[in-house]
């Protein structure tokens, strides 16, 4: 699932660390705008998508524009993945996949649980991540083979052995049944264990990889809410559930990411030992 550098070409290397330069710089630029949007969040024109729970901005639409925009005068052939947009295919076999908001419900309302996560593919493999928090100027960063970072510094996942010592990152939504997602709460509680829930999967992922937060469980999940944070957590020597098996990068998939020393224990949990 994440790209092995030591099967790229040095001239693959170079293009891939071109297009990290430039996601750490975009993100920033596209997060000046977002957070543009949030402090004049009155003003924003707000639709409803098929769940009531799940609403979109002229902001979220905007941002994933200014992302595409700002990728293409650099890389034209690159593909894109977007929550707002669609697929738009490339005439190469990178792809970036983008959440311009993520946490939206988050952002109408005024809370700052709510990020950018855009992640990218080489081929089939993520290639880098990248989750940006415009309210605390955190950037997370992860390329392949090159392990983790928050504003340029290393960081970790938390060494931990039990699910005692730490918080659990839930999420959920209206797409799947409750009954998908209470027995792994009533698991973790019961062996005292406990959770919170931020509204942003990428946000609380970026919290698993920096040793904030001991896991990541989510029974449903698109690929642009979370592919930036796998990387960002498996390059921080965490664990992630194999997520872009059986098509999840269009269909979505259940997601676990977690701390390595409390995998085997919540992959129990989530009944995906």
């Amino acid at each position: 699932m994440i790209l092995d550098p030591q099967e790229l070409s040095p001239e693959t290397k170079i293009e891939i660390d071109r297009r990290f330069l430039h996601g750490k710089e975009m993100i920033k630029q596209a997060g000046e705008t977002a957070l543009d949007y949030f402090n004049r969040r009155d003003e924003l024109i707000i639709e409803t998508k098929t769940d009531p729970q799940d609403v979109v901005s002229i902001a979220d639409q905007n941002v994933e524009e200014i992302i595409r925009k700002l990728t293409r005068e650099v890389f034209p052939g690159d593909g894109y993945l977007g929550e707002e947009h669609g697929q738009e295919a490339g005439t190469n076999d990178y792809l970036w996949v983008i959440d311009p908001i993520d946490g939206t419900a988050c952002f109408l309302t005024g809370m700052r649980s709510w990020c950018i996560s855009i992640a990218l593919m080489k081929g089939d493999k993520i290639a880098a991540g990248f989750v940006y928090d415009p309210n605390t100027d955190e950037l997370f960063t992860a390329l392949a083979g090159h392990g983790a970072q928050l504003n340029g510094k290393a960081i970790k996942a938390y060494d931990t052995k039990s699910v005692t010592e730490g918080v659990m990152g839930i999420g959920t939504s209206h797409r799947i049944p409750p009954s998908e997602l209470l027995p792994f709460l009533d698991k973790l509680l019961s062996s005292g264990g406990m959770f919170i829930r931020n509204g942003s999967c990428a946000l609380m992922m970026s919290y698993v990889a920096a040793g904030r937060l001991i896991g990541y469980f989510e029974p449903h999940i698109n690929s642009w809410d979370c592919l930036a944070g796998i990387i960002l957590i498996e390059e921080a020597g965490g664990w992630s559930s194999p997520f872009l098996d059986q098509d999840g990068l269009n269909k979505g998939n259940p997601i676990l990411a977690t701390a390595s020393g409390v995998a085997q224990d919540l992959r129990q949990m989530a009944n995906l030992a």
